[in-house]
């Protein structure tokens, strides 16, 4: 993916009355925040910002080209304008090329595991992990194999190969996805639920059924009638 460039001018006239000319101009109002702490004032073409951004995320460099000087930064926040949803800020924070930096990185699950195909859920609990290593080796995302996943099995953070460039700093033992059996669970609950309940069977005896040999007759029964004598 080729690197998004945004043109920015700097900004020298603060303030809100000034901020709300720009706007009305076309223009966003924003500010690039350095590595010593040092901010510089900028504004963006409003509609190129906006189709720009699409499809970057906090690990995505961009690079600012203002006025000829070339900056790399992320985009750290927008601000949107809650009825209209127009941007209305931008905050960028520059990255320095000779030192590392952390960001999180999105993970993209990718193919359907053999799980699935078999009648399991694919569950995806982690959806981005935080690294650490030089801008240039930063990952915009991270592709992770799922075809081969079958049921039960699951990846956790300690199977990414990303390289020595790039080191892991989210906990290893997390799980980016697995694959439930669901349907064994569901016919399993199902055959429970359809079992007779132990000791039921035999507690009444069935309606007219003889009594077990030598059981004494139930209490009001009438007694046998003696036999006739000869």
């Amino acid at each position: 993916m080729n690197q998004v460039v945004f043109t920015a001018r700097k900004r020298a006239d603060l303030g809100s009355h000034n901020t709300a000319r720009l706007r009305k101009q076309g223009r966003v109002p924003a500010v690039v925040y350095g590595q010593g702490g040092i901010s510089l004032p900028l504004d963006l073409d409003a509609i190129e910002f906006s189709k720009g951004i699409k499809g970057i995320s906090e690990s995505t460099i961009v690079k600012l080209d203002v006025e000829g000087a070339f900056r790399e930064a992320f985009v750290k926040d927008t601000q949107h304008d809650i009825i209209s949803g127009k941007i209305m800020h931008v905050d960028f924070y520059e990255v320095d090329s000779k030192k590392l930096v952390r960001a999180r990185v999105p993970l993209h699950l990718v193919g359907v595991p053999v799980g699935v195909r078999d009648g399991g859920i694919l569950e995806n609990p982690l959806h981005e992990i935080e690294v650490e290593c030089f801008p240039r080796f930063l990952p915009e995302k991270i592709d992770v194999e799922v075809t081969e996943l079958k049921p039960n099995q699951s990846i956790h953070i300690r199977d990414l190969k990303l390289g020595a460039d790039v080191r892991i700093l989210s906990s290893a033992d997390q799980v980016i996805a697995v694959v439930k059996f669901a349907k064994a669970e569901v016919v399993a609950a199902v055959e429970t639920a359809a079992a007779p309940v132990a000791g039921a069977a035999g507690a009444t005896g069935a309606v007219g059924a003889a009594p077990a040999a030598g059981a004494a007759p139930a209490a009001g029964a009438a007694a046998p009638k003696a036999a006739a004598k000869a």
